[in-house]
Formats: C-alpha cells, sequence, structure tokens
C-alpha cells in the first residue's frame, strides 16, 4: 500500500478550489435568487475566486491547466448569476446600454490584441480587479444602495478598467513595433 501523496495533493489544492466555484456556481441554479441560501452559496463561490489564486501561487501550483479552469470557473459563475439574478433585478434600460459600450471598448481591445499582437491580451489591472469585486459586491448591496446608484459606480468602473485596459494593449503595440 502506498503512501499519501501530501506534495501532489498541496499542488492539486487551488485546481479544488476553483472546481468548487464550478459546484457553488451549479447549486445555485437550484436555489431562489437573493434567499440567504443563495446569498451563502454566492459568497463562498466568490470567496473561492478570491483565494485560489493565492493558494497556487504560495503551493507553486501555477499552471496553464489552472488557469483556463479558473476561467471556466469565471464563465460559469458569471453565466449563472445572470441566469438567476438579471430576471429578478429591475436594471435600468441605460445600464444595459453602458455596459454594451464597456462590451464594445473590451471587444475592440481583444480584437486589436489578437490581431496586431497575435496573442490573445488580457490586463489584469487593478482597476479591473477593482470593478469584478464591485459587481460581485452589487447584490448584496440591494438592501442599502439604490440598484440604479449601484450598477451607474460600477459601470463607471467597468469604463475606466476598459479605457485602460485598451491603452495598455495600445502602447504593448507601440513596444512591440
Amino acid at each position: 500500500m502506498r503512501g499519501i501523496d501530501v506534495k501532489g495533493m498541496k499542488k492539486q489544492t487551488a485546481n479544488i478550489i476553483t472546481g468548487l466555484r464550478v459546484v457553488f456556481s451549479i447549486g445555485l441554479l437550484f436555489l431562489t435568487p437573493l434567499s440567504p441560501a443563495f446569498f451563502a452559496l454566492y459568497i463562498a463561490a466568490g470567496l473561492t475566486d478570491m483565494v485560489d489564486g493565492t493558494v497556487a501561487r504560495m503551493t507553486g501550483s501555477v499552471s496553464e491547466f489552472g488557469s483556463k479552469l479558473d476561467t471556466l470557473a469565471d464563465i460559469v459563475f458569471t453565466a449563472v448569476c445572470m441566469i438567476k439574478l438579471l430576471p429578478v433585478l429591475d436594471i435600468p434600460v441605460w445600464t444595459y446600454c453602458w455596459a454594451g459600450g464597456i462590451a464594445l471598448i473590451k471587444a475592440v481591445t481583444l480584437a486589436i490584441g489578437c490581431i496586431r499582437l497575435k496573442r490573445f491580451t488580457a490586463v489584469h489591472s487593478l482597476l479591473n480587479k477593482i470593478t469584478g469585486a464591485m459587481l460581485f459586491a452589487l447584490p448584496l448591496t440591494l438592501p442599502f444602495i439604490g440598484l440604479k446608484y449601484s450598477t451607474a459606480a460600477v459601470c463607471t468602473a467597468a469604463s475606466f478598467a476598459a479605457i485602460q485596459e485598451c491603452r495598455t494593449v495600445i502602447k504593448k503595440l507601440k513596444n512591440n513595433t
């Protein structure tokens, strides 16, 4: 009988945490939106997103697979949140228009990076992280802050983040030519 591979298990901890985000996200599909159980699982999923990268760096287990798993988990979590939250929130139409403009800036930035730099270019700036945290906190702030105010704050931060990301990619272009 072989012993337990503690070192190997340590190296998989971050991926297990990331995998839990997928499990928690799917669990959200079966809960009533904005209920205490929904918020508990929502917060648990968010916490996994905050710690998996740190754990990967601390255990020396940063990997391409882990990065792709993290992206997949983010996509699943975002999609589930949209499926569950958009129908129950009375989001102003202007918010959708503003978000569409932000998405357009991000799409143009992505296209510039892919076409001119020949690679996928994602900028993980502090402003992008702040925007993500604000977006994550938005459902949690509903009892305290009106939706039109919180969406305006998130859209403002996201606009600045998208513009900063575009400028960063354009700078990379200038430095590569």
